[in-house]
């Protein structure tokens, strides 16, 4: 926060009596013994917002630990619509799999849910190095080659490794469009005896972001789905290779939106 009379940076002090706690002041000497002062709020989003900072500080904790949220354009503006969304390459493999979000009924009882009959499939491609995860999650119409060739050939740099079970939409495909492809007979083993491939990395990132999703109710329409698979890409992409965690990428972002 720079001054408004000498453009030097104020400084953050103490104030107990106030209801933040902390104002901006600027003690330069060309302000005649005058000390310029400003709320800690100036210039940023809390401006207007009566709630303690405090407060807010708890509720963005809690986003960021969670991500429970749906409609927050820093997440639909960052990762999740950039171009720069590259999976493979140098000591990368990628996994890909096709999953059916649909209405799930606990216990096989109650009544079904209006995505029980949905149509649409979530296509998965999971970048996998070492210990890192980066998945790339997209609803599609059908599991066609025409539908998912083109997301690989977006999402996966050319020459890469890509793993899949033996669905014929990838099956010669791949290896035409540049991919060195592996492929695992589900019918037969999990792992390919051969090659020592399999879809295991996937699948068991299926059961995570399934369970995040479902317990959010974030199922119910088609919109709400493409809000939630946002946030999980958000949160691989973005939120855990931040050394603050998800917390401090959010703040990050906050501070990049909200210059003050």
């Amino acid at each position: 926060m720079k001054c408004r009379l000498c453009q030097q940076y104020m400084q953050i002090k103490t104030r107990l009596d106030l209801h933040d706690g902390l104002q901006w002041e600027c003690r330069y000497k060309t302000h005649r013994g005058k000390n310029v002062k400003k709320s800690v709020r100036s210039g940023s989003i809390f401006e207007r917002s009566k709630i303690r900072l405090q407060s807010w500080m708890q509720f963005i904790y809690r986003f960021a630990q969670g991500l429970k949220l749906r409609q927050i354009h820093l997440i639909q503006d960052g990762v999740s619509r950039s171009t720069r969304q590259h999976l493979g390459g140098h000591r990368e493999f990628v996994v890909i799999d096709e999953s059916n979000f649909c209405h799930k009924r606990k216990y096989g009882r109650g009544r079904f849910g209006r995505t029980w009959n949905r149509r649409k499939w979530v296509f998965g491609l999971l970048g996998v190095r070492e210990q890192r995860r980066r998945p790339i999650l997209r609803l599609v119409e059908k599991r066609s080659r025409r539908h998912l060739l083109p997301i690989i050939r977006k999402h996966v740099r050319r020459g890469s490794t890509i793993i899949s079970d033996q669905w014929r939409a990838y099956m010669g495909a791949l290896h035409n469009a540049g991919y060195t492809h592996f492929s695992v007979n589900h019918k037969r083993w999990f792992v390919d005896p051969q090659s020592g491939g399999h879809t295991q990395h996937l699948e068991r990132a299926w059961g995570i972001y399934k369970g995040q999703i479902w317990r959010l109710r974030g199922n119910r329409t088609e919109k709400l789905l493409k809000e939630h698979l946002s946030v999980i890409e958000w949160t691989y992409w973005l939120g855990k290779n931040h050394r603050e965690g998800p917390l401090g990428r959010l703040l990050k972002a906050i501070r990049q939106y909200f210059p003050v």
